[in-house]
């Protein structure tokens, strides 16, 4: 049965799934001092030390006091009616600071005319939404009630993260309200479709997304993913599943996907000020996948599988002002495979695949901003100043 990926709530949207790779080499030296035996030694060999373990009393300590700390700032959020479907659904979200503001997920209150917000200490108040962006699936909320509701918690830092590390999940899954589960991080650097349409039917692409194993389900979308210390380092988004429940929804495989902290801390006071944030746009086309296989570059030419290669430019767009080169065009075969440029590096940043240049530009520009691509053009190495755009 073919693996299909799933927003939280009650709808599911199918989402691109893009995976990174990359490699690593090394230069040996030789020894060339000749050695006597006299001065040669046996080594003292030591019987390696386990790893440290933490007593599972401290661990449960851990986990409750980080619990009491956090559950406080985490809220049900109702659909009480939707434009798109006319029915009720339920995703989670939190409190970001003592005015009032709600983080939650864009497809939570995406076509809402009404919105509840559930605090754990049962309160319950309408919701306005101040502004949201498809791109990221990110909106803030404005609610007003009395100051002792609202529990800020505080965000992290999602640059600093790394694979294995140990991670909670609190939310509603399934109306649950609630409800927390650990897992770890399990991979960084994942894409996927974002919710902005592009000119011509497709759809942007969001970068920089964090997997984890975590279990999270329906409901959880726009809940908190959180470190050891409470700190929030992303919001939970969607999941990856073959396996539905009776009602259809899908059901937890193990691996969820989260909106890193960092792109969320840039776009939420854009939404609270303006009601919209604007991403970077270059406005090239990629192969499917965004990542060459071995077979692509062999038939491509090219003298590395590595990069970012263009298969269409825009029309008046940054990237043809520019001068960037999209692959070959035949009126009557549409595109032939040769021609395109492919990008290796950003402002000196190397660029292993569209995943490296999504993030880069999401987390590191804004429109207006100029960098410099370097990229292979017939086999030869340039390099091209451009000007960003908006995202049409």
């Amino acid at each position: 049965m073919k693996k299909t990926t799933h927003i939280l709530i009650a709808i599911a949207t199918t989402l691109l799934i893009v995976s990174a790779a990359c490699a690593v080499s090394g230069q040996v030296t030789t020894q060339t001092t000749p050695i006597s035996t006299a001065e040669m030694t046996t080594p003292t060999i030591e019987a390696a030390s386990p790893p440290p373990t933490l007593d599972l009393h401290t661990q449960e300590e851990l986990l409750t006091s980080l619990y009491q700390q956090v559950n406080p700032g985490v809220v049900a959020i109702h659909v009480l009616s939707s434009d798109s479907m006319g029915s009720s659904s339920l995703g989670s979200g939190f409190v970001i600071d003592t005015e009032g503001h709600i983080v939650t997920n864009y497809h939570v209150v995406q076509g809402a005319s009404e919105l509840e917000v559930d605090f754990p200490s049962g309160y319950k108040t309408r919701a306005e939404i101040l502004g949201t962006d498809p791109d990221s699936d990110i909106a803030v909320l404005k609610v007003d009630v009395p100051a002792e509701e609202l529990a800020p918690i505080s965000l992290g830092d999602s640059d600093q993260l790394m694979v294995g590390q140990t991670v909670v999940a609190i939310g509603n899954p399934h109306g649950l309200y609630g409800t927390m589960t650990v897992g770890i991080i399990s991979s960084l650097g994942r894409t996927m479709q974002s919710l902005h349409e592009a000119p011509g039917g497709a759809y942007f692409t969001a970068g920089g997304i964090i997997q984890t194993d975590a279990a999270i389900n329906p409901g959880n979308s726009g809940g908190p993913l959180l470190n050891l210390d409470g700190e929030i380092i992303g919001v939970n988004v969607a999941i990856q599943s073959a396996t539905f429940d009776s009602s259809g929804q899908p059901v937890n495989s193990g691996i969820g996907f989260t909106i890193p902290i960092n792109i969320v801390k840039r776009v939420v006071p854009h939404l609270i000020a303006d009601g919209y944030y604007n991403y970077p746009y270059i406005g090239i086309g990629s192969l499917p996948g965004g990542e060459l296989t071995l077979i692509q570059q062999e038939e491509l030419g090219l003298p590395q599988s590595t990069g970012v290669y263009i298969l269409d430019v825009s029309s008046d767009s940054p990237a043809e002002t520019a001068g960037l080169r999209g692959a070959n065009r035949d009126e009557n075969n549409g595109f032939l495979p040769l021609g395109g440029d492919l990008i290796i590096a950003i402002d000196d940043t190397e660029v292993r695949n569209f995943n490296d240049l999504i993030t880069y530009l999401s987390m590191h520009k804004s429109p207006g901003d100029a960098i410099i691509l370097t990229v292979l053009r017939d086999g030869y190495e340039t390099q091209i100043e451009l000007t960003l755009g908006e995202r049409p």
